[in-house]
């Protein structure tokens, strides 16, 4: 089935560009970037094909496992460190450099890496967090996509406790993209919740620098 053409890539006439206003930041976020059909396939392929993973990390001084499943993929020896663990990439896949150069395409930048999430039900999360490591530079860029289930991001200000916490419905096929100062003034998280929800898979699109 040959969803993405005779380049690897499609195009999607409903997709909806929404220029989020938050100060100290940078984030745009595009509805339906991958249509229905190309997102259900995708997720089929990325829950079946990657090598997933379920880390344990170390907190309060004991190891805990993380609440879901992860992976990295990228260039040779683009390796990511965060939260103590390290991260050797593996090769990137087909439908992995498909995604990649879609994403390429409407954000003019290159993307040595992605870093990837699988919430399998509503009690897998991410706690709050920025997404400033060295390894990243400056201003980092982070290209989020997103298939499977709606979760809730929810974005607050590290700073300024007046600025009211953000929640964005992150929807099946979606692309967040956050750039400039964003990572410097705003952490996000993935809260848990009690429903009962079906898996979601997230690709967070990064620049390694080292």
């Amino acid at each position: 089935m040959d969803l993405f053409g005779n380049n690897g890539i499609g195009t999607n006439a409903k997709v909806k560009l929404k220029n989020l206003d938050l100060p100290d930041a940078q984030v745009c976020l595009y509805e339906n970037f991958f249509s229905e059909e190309e997102s259900e396939f995708l997720f089929k392929q990325l829950a079946t094909t990657i090598k997933w993973e379920q880390k344990q990390i170390k907190l309060f001084g004991k190891l805990i496992a993380q609440p879901r499943l992860t992976a990295f993929y990228g260039d040779a020896h683009k390796n990511y460190t965060y939260s103590g663990l390290l991260w050797e990439a593996k090769a990137w896949t087909e439908e992995l450099l498909m995604i990649k150069l879609r994403i390429e395409e409407v954000c003019k930048e290159s993307f040595t890496s992605v870093l990837m999430n699988y919430y399998r039900y509503g009690e897998d999360s991410m706690g709050w967090h920025a997404d400033d490591e060295k390894e990243l530079g400056s201003n980092p860029i982070i290209a989020s996509i997103s298939f499977g289930e709606t979760r809730s991001f929810q974005m607050r200000h590290r700073h300024n406790k007046e600025i009211e916490k953000l929640s964005i419905q992150l929807t099946n096929g979606s692309l967040l993209l956050m750039t400039g100062s964003t990572q410097h003034f705003w952490q996000h998280q993935i809260p848990k919740s009690s429903k009962c929800l079906n898996p979601r898979i997230n690709l967070t699109f990064r620049q390694i620098k080292n």
